[in-house]
């Protein structure tokens, strides 16, 4: 199946030759893995180019998290060391080591993707650490008892790791050790979590991992023996023939599914629970249900993977524990086997084209200038329901791009609308984003409530993590999960390292401010007609940087999250401000931290200064320097549900970042 990412009628533009920061990422990509090398992989169409190159939202995010903490701004030099090294670490498992033959035999077939939380052997000796909701993905190397005892030890390797790592094996597993049922032995391959470190302790003893209930045994129906296994023991049961008066005698069922879904964990009364729905050949579906402790199993599960349970416990809907629908469920009970026949995860190939980065395009023409304007295509991964993830897309990702089924959507533009959906009982904003191609709507999620700090009409944001789906009206919607592995958001218009670096930013005029055009200026001003200047004192939501206002009732609300917050308001000023350069002059206005920098004052202190010196205050201003960002923040849709303070409400300029000259 091929995924067709055509342009039509939009041309080309060259957005990063405005934008120091787009050019950035672009000059990194480079210097991490030269331009040759990425011609290399894009001639060899599907060999797994999104392991060989890092990906463009891999290197942005990146960036941002090293702008992230240094604040003060940062050098080319620094965020270049930082993606070498990051690179390096991430892929210094692909370089050449020493591992046992029986791990290299397996490799070379090794296919499946790394489960969300696996560790490595390597890793757990260098951190000397082991969370247990660590998962490791390993391979018998060896089966062994301690001498003068009955006790079993596995020696483990894994796919990336030099090092191996033995196991005191849980006797729930001996069984499966011994003649004629010796399913774990040398060269076969398994799944650990909820693991306990032993570490040697002064040098005496070796690090171990103790015994886990938590082992799940890998099945591969090509081969022979697994084939006769799953064929002999699991393929006679199914769901349908489950009887609850069977089980009430005493007899067992081996049951062969496929993994449809993991829900979420759950709180029954004091119990944690996790529901896990399978569904057998036939069709027919049942709930596995795991409590407690028994959660860190679903770490070894994955939609679309098989499970074969042996003599798993069910249990009717007539105890008072299950709080189900169905009349019977599967438990992991005391004597339940698991093994698991892993989903190999599927490829794509997605057509790369040429128009919408001018980086892309000369890759493109330089690989097969005849095919304009498909000229090449990159693999991806694919999941069971068809989605295929852009996590690793190597090309800068635009709204033009999207289509149906993708997960792992970055995007990078500027807002220019964004509020809360209060028809949704839970805390949904939507938020219109727009790049060169075009605008998107992105519904984004959150658990409790808004988490993303200050973010406004006319700001430009990278966000990450987002998938696509084509709704019942068929119009595309983008969805983002603030609890969702790869989910961010960072506001480039008010990060303060921005301000500081200029590997990152081309410094504008106001002049080209007032053209309008690119998304956020970074502009070296004065402060002028201090006169006109007016500060006032207001209060904001603590959560998003947003102001308040008197509800109806009297109490302050948030217009932003649309909430009552009469615990959780901070002072801050509202500063109105005209700054100059020598080519023009602009009326802006700011609030928070970024208004704070400008007067070089906090609002507490402002508060604390005698009526007659608050008056003459700005005069003391006249003429400071400051680096600031600018935006247009009244670029926004009509019929915006944005309010904004009398006074500034017609000022189309805010200053979302500023640092002293």
């Amino acid at each position: 199946m091929e995924l067709d990412l055509r342009r039509g009628g939009l041309g080309d533009h060259d957005e990063e030759e405005d934008d120091r920061f787009l050019a950035f990422i672009e000059r990194a990509r480079s210097a991490i893995v030269p331009e040759t090398a990425l011609l290399n992989c894009l001639e060899r169409r599907g060999e797994g180019m999104e392991s060989a190159t890092p990906g463009w939202g891999w290197i942005a995010s990146r960036v941002l998290r090293t702008c992230g903490v240094y604040s003060s701004g940062v050098t080319a030099a620094i965020l270049l060391a930082d993606l070498h090294q990051a690179w390096h670490d991430q892929h210094r498992s692909s370089i050449s080591k020493k591992r046992p033959e029986c791990v290299k035999l397996l490799q070379r077939n090794h296919r499946r993707s790394k489960l969300p939380n696996t560790v490595t052997i390597d890793s757990i000796y260098e951190k000397n650490f082991l969370s247990l909701n660590s998962v490791l993905e390993a391979v018998i190397v060896d089966v062994y008892v301690l001498p003068g005892t009955n006790v079993y030890m596995l020696t483990m390797g894994d796919f990336w790791s030099s090092n191996t790592m033995d196991l005191y094996l849980h006797r729930r597993y001996y069984d499966l050790v011994q003649p004629p049922n010796g399913i774990l032995k040398k060269g076969r391959e398994v799944f650990l979590t909820g693991c306990h470190l032993r570490t040697a302790v002064e040098g005496f003893g070796n690090t171990r991992l103790l015994p886990t209930e938590y082992l799940i045994i890998l099945l591969d129906e090509d081969q022979d023996d697994d084939a006769i296994l799953l064929g002999a023991q699991f393929c006679s049961d199914t769901f349908a023939s489950i009887s609850a008066n069977a089980v009430n005698t005493g007899v067992s069922y081996s049951l062969y599914a496929r993994i449809e879904s993991i829900g979420a964990q759950e709180e029954i009364g004091s119990l944690q629970r996790k529901q896990i729905t399978l569904v057998d050949s036939d069709g027919s579906k049942l709930k596995f249900l795991l409590w407690g402790e028994q959660i860190l199993l679903a770490n070894l599960f994955s939609v679309g993977s098989m499970v074969a349970l042996d003599r798993p416990y069910i249990a009717s809907s007539v105890e008072n524990t299950l709080h189900l629908e169905e009349e019977l469920c599967l438990e992991y009970g005391s004597a339940t086997q698991l093994y698991i026949v892993p989903y190999i995860q599927q490829e794509e190939q997605v057509y790369v084209a040429l128009s919408g980065n001018s980086q892309r395009s000369r890759l493109m023409a330089t690989v097969d200038p005849s095919q304009s304007p498909l000229v090449s295509q990159v693999t991806l991964p694919c999941d069971s329901q068809g989605s295929v993830d852009f996590t690793n897309y190597p090309f800068r990702p635009f709204i033009v791009d999207l289509r149906h089924k993708m997960t792992g959507i970055t995007l990078y533009g500027v807002i220019t609308d964004i509020y809360r959906e209060t028809n949704e009982a839970a805390f949904v904003f939507s938020m219109k984003l727009e790049d060169a191609t075009g605008v998107a709507w992105i519904r984004l999620h959150f658990g409790e409530s808004w988490s993303l700090r200050r973010i406004s009409v006319g700001h430009t944001v990278y966000i990450s993590g987002m998938t696509s789906s084509m709704s019942k009206r068929m119009r595309l919607e983008l969805s983002w999960f603030e609890n969702d592995p790869g989910a961010h958001v960072v506001n480039i218009s008010t990060l303060p390292s921005m301000l500081n670096s200029s590997c990152l930013h081309r410094l504008s005029c106001l002049s080209n401010v007032l053209s309008g055009t690119t998304s956020t200026h970074i502009c070296k001003v004065w402060l002028s007609q201090i006169e006109e200047c007016q500060i006032d004192v207001r209060e904001t939501h603590v959560r998003c940087g947003h102001f308040i206002w008197k509800s109806a009732d009297g109490l302050p609300e948030c217009s932003f999250c649309d909430c009552k917050c009469s615990s959780k308001v901070v002072s801050t000023f509202l500063l109105k401000i005209t700054v100059a350069d020598e080519m023009a002059k602009v009326c802006a206005w700011c609030s928070g931290q970024t208004a704070s920098e400008l007067l070089q004052i906090t609002p507490d202190e402002f508060y604390m200064l005698p009526e007659d010196e608050q008056l003459i205050y700005p005069s003391s201003l006249e003429n400071e320097k400051f680096t600031v960002a600018i935006v247009n923040c009244q670029k926004r849709s009509n019929g915006s549900r944005r309010r904004l303070p009398p006074g500034i409400d017609k000022i189309p300029w805010e200053i979302t970042g500023a640092s002293k000259s």
